[in-house]
């Protein structure tokens, strides 16, 4: 967990919400990623999807078997699809998600029955540091911006 902390902290550096992600296989990084939407106007440029490109080329494969994803927020609901696409094994994530968490927050994607692979899930690793992260960068936005309003 504390290398996808150290994947956060680059993505506040580029003013991004600082989630950081990386993919783990016999102990070995095979995959890292943090979030990249501002930066390159790509809404999928969440950093579990990142992370997850990156240690499929790496591994010369889509078929993430043996692999642990670890990531400072809850995934969202397009990243635990793409998670049980994946074929990842198990999830370890810091942060709750009570507004967009699909790893147990609003609802459970990586553990339903109804598909054909199920991810097991560890929450709360680093929690409190990796939803400090949160906290602070948006406060900082709210002083610099006022009130931070969804674009619809």
């Amino acid at each position: 967990m504390r290398a996808a902390i150290e994947e956060a902290k680059k993505a506040a550096a580029l003013g991004e919400v600082p989630i950081g992600a990386v993919i783990v296989r016999n102990g070995e990084i095979v995959g890292r990623g943090y979030n990249l939407r501002e930066t390159e106007k790509d809404p999928t440029l969440h950093a579990e999807m990142i992370a997850i490109r990156q240690a499929s080329a790496k591994l010369g494969g889509w078929r993430l078997i043996g692999c642990t994803l670890y990531v400072t927020l809850e995934p969202c609901p397009m990243c635990a699809g793409a998670i049980v696409q994946s074929r990842v094994e198990q999830v370890v994530y810091g942060a709750r998600d009570p507004k967009a968490g699909c790893a147990g927050s609003l609802m459970n994607l990586l553990g339903d029955d109804r598909f054909n692979h199920q991810v097991p899930v560890h929450s709360g690793v680093l929690a409190e540091e990796c939803g400090q992260m949160l906290k602070d960068f948006f406060r900082g936005l709210r002083k610099k911006k006022g009130p931070i309003q969804d674009e619809a």
